[in-house]
């Protein structure tokens, strides 16, 4: 395993993205670079279609760069192939996204379990580990119930759940509070941060609200493909 206590745990460089569009090349990303350090609490915004989703993409192993390179805990993910970036997806990332992307058919503790299972822990272990996540998102009388009898703000907190039970070096967010109303948007994120403080884990985040910005540790700003610090 690589050591990840003398570098970033994301390293991006110089990293370009081109989408065809018929006849023409659209420049998604024109030439990022970005390191994120362990355990911090990083916010991005940008006008839709500034590249934040295709950032986004990039670090989490969903996509890979047309140009440039992409390190997450000391792997160039630009040279894995799709079984170690499924791996990596695996057991180095978590995921939250706007719309919950809960399963509807399992109950809350199993939506949790779900990765843990993919991941083969043993099926004992993997349900004692989702409890307990229930327990500090405090949903555990929520347990059995399935995402169609949670509201919003229950969703999206066992959509958190899920992302750290595997603990993951680094959360990705991408606009986790767009379907909520602004209190339990808050709430979500500071849960986030909760979670960071006692686990470690490394938040990145993608948003249009003012309420998220103003919690970053480091605010990034992208723009026509560009990134900067705010």
């Amino acid at each position: 395993m690589p050591d990840t206590t003398t570098q970033p745990l994301v390293r991006v460089i110089a990293a370009k993205k081109d989408y065809p569009l018929g006849h023409r090349t659209v420049q998604a990303l024109r030439g990022v670079t970005l390191d994120i350090a362990s355990h911090s609490f990083v916010v991005m915004q940008g006008p839709s279609g500034s590249g934040k989703t295709t950032l986004l993409n990039l670090i989490g192993c969903i996509d890979q760069p047309t140009a440039g390179s992409v390190f997450v805990a000391g792997q160039d993910t630009s040279k894995l192939g799709d079984s170690e970036l499924s791996r990596v997806r695996a057991q180095r990332l978590g995921f939250v996204f706007q719309n919950f992307n809960l399963i509807p058919v399992l109950t809350a503790a199993e939506n949790i379990e779900y990765p843990l299972r993919l991941n083969k822990v043993p099926a004992p272990e993997a349900r004692a580990r989702a409890l307990a996540m229930l327990e500090s998102m405090g949903l555990s009388e929520e347990a059995h119930q399935r995402p169609a009898e949670l509201s919003g703000g229950q969703c999206q907190r066992v959509a958190v759940g899920r992302a750290l039970v595997t603990q993951p070096d680094l959360v990705i967010a991408d606009e986790p509070t767009a379907n909520l109303d602004s209190a339990t948007g808050s709430k979500i994120i500071e849960l986030m941060r909760e979670m960071r403080d006692r686990l470690g884990t490394t938040f990145l985040i993608s948003t249009h609200d003012p309420q998220v910005a103003a919690l970053a540790e480091r605010m990034l700003m992208m723009r026509d493909g560009l990134l900067r610090d705010a």
